[in-house]
C-alpha cells in the first residue's frame, strides 16, 4: 500500500514515520514542500504521490494565536482538509484525518462519546470541527477520523519537553489543576493509526492513553519520571493554580477526557495508562 503522510514535520508525523510498517510505501510531505494555503500545491502533491491512502496529520495548532489568525486557521484546518477530501473522492483514495478534543466545550461530567454533540469554544476548535464535517460530507463512511488530546512526543514542542526545561531553569512552577484530560504519547497513537489502516477501518473514533489527569498531575508525573530517568537532578516545588490565574486568548476545555472504548475494542488492543507511556518515552 502507498501512503501519503501530510504533516510529517509535526509530533505525530514524526512518530508515524518511525512506526511505519514494512509493507507500506510511505511518502511524506509538509510545508514548504506542500503549501496548505494553496489548492494547486495540495493537488500537485497528491498527484505526484499517487497514494492509496492519505493520512492528514497537518493542522494549524497554535490555539491562542488562532484567535488573531482566524482566516489562516480556517484555511489550514477546514479548507485544506476539504480540498484533500475532494482529491480522495476523485481518485478513490482512502483518508485518515486527525482531529481534537477541542471540538467539545469541556463542560461534560463524564468522558466524551464519539457521537456527543460538538460545541467548540475556540477558533482552533471551530476550525477543526469544520474540517471533520467536510471530510464526512465528501467521503461519508469512506474515511477514518480520529480525535486525540494532550499529545506529546520526543519530537517537537509539547508540554512534557516544556516542563522538563522549566524544571531545570526555575526554582518553582505554577501549573493549572482545573483542566482535566488524558496525556497521549504520539508513538502509541501512531501505532494505532497503522493498525486501523491495516484493518481498513472507517468512521469516527477517539484515541488517548488510559486514565485521567490535570495539567498539575501531569507536571508532577513528568518531574518524578524525569528524575527516575536521570533527566532532572533535583525536584522543585510545583504549585497547583486556577485557570483564571493564567488567562489565555483561547478558551480551553475544562474537561476533555475522551471515551476510547470503541477504538480499543475494534483494534483489539489493551489500554496503557498514560503514566506508563510517559515513563517509556522518557526512558528511551
Amino acid at each position: 500500500m502507498k501512503v501519503l503522510l501530510l504533516g510529517s514535520n509535526g509530533q505525530l508525523g514524526w512518530e508515524l514515520m518511525r512506526t511505519c510498517p514494512k509493507n507500506i510505501i510511505l511518502t511524506f510531505c509538509d510545508f514548504p514542500k506542500v503549501d496548505f494555503c494553496s489548492s494547486d500545491s495540495i493537488s500537485q502533491c497528491i498527484s505526484i504521490s499517487q497514494p492509496d491512502c492519505i493520512i492528514n496529520a497537518a493542522a494549524y495548532t497554535a490555539v491562542d494565536k488562532a484567535e488573531q489568525e482566524k482566516d489562516l486557521a480556517y484555511r489550514i484546518n477546514h479548507l485544506a482538509v476539504l480540498e484533500i477530501a475532494e482529491q480522495c473522492r476523485k481518485n478513490a483514495i482512502s483518508m485518515v484525518h486527525m482531529s481534537t478534543d477541542f471540538i467539545f466545550n469541556g463542560e461534560n461530567f463524564k468522558p466524551y462519546q464519539v457521537d456527543d454533540k460538538p460545541d467548540p469554544k475556540s477558533v482552533y476548535g471551530k476550525s477543526k470541527l469544520k474540517g471533520e464535517q467536510a471530510v464526512r460530507k465528501i467521503l461519508g463512511d469512506n474515511a477514518l477520523i480520529i480525535r486525540t488530546a494532550w499529545l506529546y512526543s520526543a519530537h517537537g514542542n509539547n508540554f512534557v519537553k516544556t516542563m522538563l526545561n522549566l524544571m531545570k531553569e526555575r526554582p518553582i512552577l505554577n501549573v493549572i489543576d482545573e483542566q482535566i484530560g488524558t496525556p497521549t504519547w504520539g508513538h502509541g497513537l501512531a501505532r494505532a493509526i497503522w493498525k486501523a489502516i491495516g484493518n481498513k477501518l472507517t468512521g469516527t473514533f477517539h484515541w488517548t492513553d488510559a486514565g485521567v489527569a490535570s495539567w498539575y498531575d501531569f507536571a508532577m508525573a513528568i518531574q518524578e519520571e524525569g528524575m527516575r530517568a536521570g533527566l532532572l537532578d533535583k525536584a522543585i516545588p510545583i504549585l497547583p493554580v486556577s485557570t483564571r490565574q493564567y488567562p489565555t486568548s483561547a478558551k480551553r476545555p475544562l474537561y476533555s477526557v475522551l471515551d476510547k472504548t470503541s477504538f480499543w475494542q475494534v483494534l483489539n488492543v489493551t489500554p496503557v495508562h498514560w503514566r506508563i507511556q510517559l515513563r517509556t518515552m522518557l526512558g528511551k
